[in-house]
């Protein structure tokens, strides 16, 4: 099979890479995180760099292993992994405060894999709560008490 990328494609699939492993838990500024599930494949893609036209996106440390420059790690892709960070976390934090106030709710210490629709429209109230709430303050009016619910 032969595939052909212009430079500018594979710049693309060189960014889709680097935040694919990161998402996988690789940091470029620590080869030591690369997982060891992607580590060959990644290093065949960073070493097509050069004849591909991308010599500017990939370099190699002192054993030879390639990973990407600050150039492809910068810029949109950074942008990229700030947007996927802030959603992921606005998204959990909303999700488990949620399920853990239906739970108060209910009276139950843990909710099952279904919820009925009683319970789903319950959930979606708690979450669109919040959602209006972080979405007017962050975190300004978020509060922890320490040992206990207070």
């Amino acid at each position: 099979m032969k595939v052909s990328f212009t430079p500018k494609e594979y710049a693309r699939l060189l960014e889709l890479a680097h935040l694919g492993l990161w998402v996988a838990g690789a940091r470029p500024d620590d080869p030591a995180t690369m997982p060891e599930r992607y580590a060959d494949i990644a290093q065949k893609a960073f070493a097509l760099a050069e004849p591909l036209g991308c010599a500017d996106l990939v370099e190699t440390d002192v054993n030879g292993q390639y990973f990407p420059t600050e150039k492809l790690t910068e810029g949109v892709v950074h942008e990229k992994i700030d947007q996927f960070v802030e959603d992921a976390f606005w998204s959990e934090l909303v999700g488990r405060l949620a399920e853990r106030d239906l739970r108060a709710e209910l009276g139950v210490t843990e909710l099952s894999e279904e919820l009925d629709d009683e319970q789903a429209e319950q959930l979606d109230r708690i979450e669109d709560s919040y959602w209006r709430e972080f979405e007017a303050s962050g975190v300004d009016h978020l509060v922890v008490l320490r040992g206990g619910k207070g």
